[in-house]
């Protein structure tokens, strides 16, 4: 009998995700997507903006949607947008061109020699660092701004994405360099080169989810940002933390606190502090989409859900190669943009944020299975999943999750842990005391659980009628 009922209860919930809406129709329907928080570009895209963004303004089109229903009036985003629709207006026609060009980078030049190598231009325009609490509204005040934006120069990434990709300019920069000659040395920092590089493909780069937690990134981000704003970029990021607290607790921080001047400098703050988290509020929940392992016949819900959903693909249920960047990610169950995962293949291998936005553009749909309850002591994994919502959410992935615990106790900071015992003894033989240790993030998880507190809020988002309507794929 409960096997009967979870098989009614799934084929509505598919008739719900399979049915066709008329919201996917023409400009009314990009209006509603900007309304509930969606990109109404894909991440990173340039061309051109949504065709009636050029018919109304930013400030107008956000009164519309309120005036819709489609959004809550809150005077603090208004405000911000106000703020983005000057910016909006800078920018369109403006450009970076000419950048500085360096010499032959086998002379292995000082950076401070190709600084000196630049062209007049005028003063850029001050971007903004909007950041607040989650679900205030931050990537719903990007996604208008981006999509409003007639710059065919513009891109918009995830912030670790752009790090990613930032050391690997550095690496491929590094090979390219001829081989020292003994008894010689020479001196070359290619951070400059790769700033002017980037800056060449896009004089406007809008980061979603701007939080620092390598030290390689820490360690290298003032000569970046530096470099790109001398090239005259502009920079619109979101955050859920302050300038100030950017890197909190991290080490070696000192070297890393210089980078907040010039990011202030170049970038004006945004707060936005309603204490509200509008994606718990968005609208009424979906059917059941997030399963716990000890309820009843929730294993076979959910093996019955991808058994209906594959039905409806073109296609056999397979394993599934992935190409990304020259290594191979085999997904071991999927079905046309179905995807039947583990928490294991997807966040207890070492993948990251590149293999994530491959999964994310290949399937439209992600069961994720035997998640843990999580501990602090699970840093990678907590690390990890929080990435992969964060590159599911920014491409409108459906996910469904069959975990351990409930969502809003999905991770806990539960007792010491092995691990985490052992490194406490490290740090009493060292003779650290408390204080120090606390500041050390190499023994603390305070930005995995930080950041994870933006996943379950993505993630009750993600159990909305509204955003399982704007992930439908099949009526695009």
């Amino acid at each position: 009998m409960a096997t009967y009922a979870s098989r009614c209860t799934t084929r509505c919930l598919l008739r719900f995700i399979l049915k066709k809406t008329s919201l996917t129709k023409g400009d009314w329907c990009e209006v509603l997507k900007a309304g509930r928080g969606c990109s109404t570009l894909p991440a990173g895209q340039t061309s051109t903006s949504a065709p009636w963004a050029a018919r109304v303004g930013l400030v107008s089109h956000y009164d519309s949607l309120v005036l819709s229903g489609s959004l809550r009036e809150d005077t603090q985003q208004r405000a911000a947008l106000l703020q983005l629709e000057q910016l909006n207006r800078v920018m369109t026609g403006y450009t970076n061109i000419p950048i500085p060009q360096p010499k032959d980078c086998s002379q292995s030049q000082p950076t401070s020699e190709l600084e000196n190598q630049e062209s007049p231009r005028p003063h850029p325009p001050h971007g903004y660092y909007i950041h607040g609490d989650v679900g205030t509204g931050k990537t719903m005040l990007m996604n208008l701004f981006y999509s409003f934006v007639e710059n065919p120069r513009k891109t918009r990434v995830h912030f670790n994405g752009f790090m990613l990709d930032v050391h690997r300019r550095i690496h491929k920069l590094k090979l390219s360099l001829p081989k020292r000659r003994i008894g010689k040395m020479t001196v070359y920092d290619p951070i400059f080169p790769v700033a002017m590089e980037i800056a060449k493909e896009t004089c406007l780069i809008c980061f979603d989810e701007f939080q620092v937690l390598d030290i390689a990134d820490a360690m290298i981000l003032k000569q970046l940002f530096e470099g790109l704003f001398k090239c005259g970029v502009v920079v619109v990021a979101t955050s859920n933390r302050p300038p100030e607290e950017l890197y909190k607790n991290g080490l070696q921080r000192a070297a890393f606190v210089p980078f907040i001047g010039v990011l202030k400098e170049h970038c004006h703050s945004i707060c936005l502090d309603t204490g509200i988290d509008y994606r718990r509020r968005k609208g009424k929940s979906s059917e059941r989409l997030y399963y716990i392992s000890s309820e009843p016949d929730a294993e076979n819900a959910v093996n019955t859900l991808f058994e209906e959903l594959a039905y409806r693909q073109n296609d056999v249920t397979r394993p599934r190669v992935l190409n990304v960047q020259g290594r191979e990610v085999t997904l071991s169950r999927t079905c046309g943009t179905i995807a039947d995962c583990t928490f294991q293949e997807l966040c207890e291998r070492p993948l990251g944020a590149g293999d994530y936005l491959e999964i994310s553009r290949q399937f439209d749909t992600v069961i994720i299975r035997n998640v843990p309850h999580l501990w602090v002591g699970m840093k990678d994994q907590a690390r990890r999943l929080t990435t992969l919502i964060d590159n599911f959410y920014d491409q409108k992935v459906r996910v469904v999750m069959l975990a351990d615990a409930p969502l809003d106790r999905l991770l806990d900071q539960g007792p010491m842990t092995g691990e985490e015992a052992r490194d406490r003894l490290m740090l009493d033989e060292l003779g650290l005391t408390d204080e120090a240790s606390e500041r050390l993030t190499l023994f603390t998880a305070d930005e995995e659980v930080f950041a994870f507190q933006r996943t379950v809020s993505r993630l009750t988002e993600m159990q909305t009628e509204q955003y399982w309507i704007s992930g439908d794929r099949s009526q695009k």
